[in-house]
């Protein structure tokens, strides 16, 4: 006879079955039915404003349309540790603030590389111009223009003399700015200006103030020669023999100048200017050597002298070679010009004794331009000082 079972304890809850899942509640029958695994929740979607972390573990919501942060969190570190270092750059600028004249003293300056580039430039200038002879007399053979090997001339022709000699000194450029930037360790453009590059609107206003006070000066030479009972030396020869010579002239001239102004007035001021604080010692020597390279006498020194002063002192007070170049340029094409209208240009590179006479056309010319240009200068802001 079978006995009633006794039911469930009401207050014992659900049965416990074996195994690691428990059924939310009660199947129909009384017993508890296995949840099996755990099924994933519905997450809520992220805010449109939310910034995702990273390393990112969640599930991928789509295109991520905010900035990306970079493989690293925070900010990026630098460079890849596998890359090549940065390179050093061999020029070194002048510091902020440097005058003309102190350009050279950058934080590359050692006492003996303004030494070695002075040395170097000579050596390398004498090595090229005994290989222009050389060149020269090739040149004579393969074209038969007679040789004279006498005085300071080479050629026969006076115009292809002129070329010649206003080539070899244009040679001087490339070595001044090659030895800024190879013993100096400076970038060559600190020769030109302090804006470290030749300021061409500046150079080309220059011009325009040279070409009036050497055309000034000139007027008044001429006057003051003939009321003294001196040739002044103007004529006309033909356009023939004018042509030829004018066109050497333009082409030469203007790189025979800025050589020097570059080898006097940029090199040996800013030269001394890496020891010494005061610029009129440099001004002072880069004058003296300049009168010293040329072949006058007499007054002409004086002349020669009072230019490369002037020069000098512009370049300081300009702030570069700008000034310099323009008034060399326009006087040196206005002389050879004059001589080659002249149609005796056999004479255009003789230099000797100058009547003091032609010193007040100097002098004119010389009060005109410094003085145009510092106003010009001033009212333009022009920059004086590396930035």
């Amino acid at each position: 006879m079978n006995e009633p079972q006794p039911g469930p304890d009401p207050a014992a809850g659900p049965p416990q079955l074996p195994g690691p899942y428990l059924a939310p509640g009660p199947y129909a029958g009384g017993t508890a039915w296995p949840a099996g695994p755990p099924q994933p929740q519905p997450q809520p979607p992220p805010h449109p404003a939310a910034r995702p972390q990273w390393p990112y573990a969640g599930p991928y919501a789509g295109p991520y349309a905010g900035p990306y942060p970079g493989p690293y969190p925070g900010p990026y570190p630098g460079p890849y540790p596998w890359g090549p270092p940065p390179r050093a750059r061999w020029d070194v600028p002048p510091p902020p603030g440097t005058r003309y004249d102190r350009l050279a003293r950058t934080p590359s300056h050692r006492w003996w590389r303004p030494i070695a580039g002075t040395l170097a430039i000579i050596v390398a200038f004498l090595a090229l111009s005994i290989a222009a002879g050389l060149v020269a007399f090739i040149v004579s053979l393969v074209t038969g223009v007679p040789m004279v090997r006498s005085g300071t001339r080479l050629f026969a022709d006076p115009v292809v003399d002129l070329g010649f000699q206003l080539g070899v000194i244009a040679l001087l450029l490339p070595l001044v700015l090659g030895a800024a930037w190879l013993f100096q360790r400076r970038p060559p453009g600190s020769l030109s200006s302090v804006a470290l590059r030749l300021r061409w609107r500046w150079l080309g206003v220059c011009l325009l103030v040279a070409l009036v006070a050497v055309v000034l000066g000139q007027a008044v030479e001429a006057v003051t020669l003939m009321s003294a009972g001196v040739d002044p030396g103007l004529r006309w020869a033909g356009w023939e023999r004018f042509l030829p010579a004018i066109v050497v002239i333009l082409l030469l001239v203007p790189f025979q100048s800025a050589a020097e102004e570059y080898a006097y007035r940029g090199w040996i001021i800013q030269g001394f200017g890496a020891y010494l604080r005061n610029p009129w010692p440099a001004i002072l020597v880069g004058a003296a050597a300049f009168a010293a390279s040329h072949g006058y006498t007499g007054w002409g020194i004086v002349y020669v002298f009072a230019f490369g002063m002037l020069m000098g002192w512009l370049a300081v007070r300009t702030g570069g070679l700008e000034a310099p170049i323009a008034l060399h340029v326009t006087n040196n094409v206005v002389a050879f010009g004059v001589v080659a209208a002249s149609g005796d240009m056999g004479s255009a590179m003789e230099q000797g004794e100058v009547p003091w006479e032609a010193l007040i056309g100097s002098a004119v010319q010389f009060a005109v331009f410094g003085v145009g240009v510092l106003i010009i200068a001033r009212k333009w802001a022009i920059q004086t000082l590396s930035r």
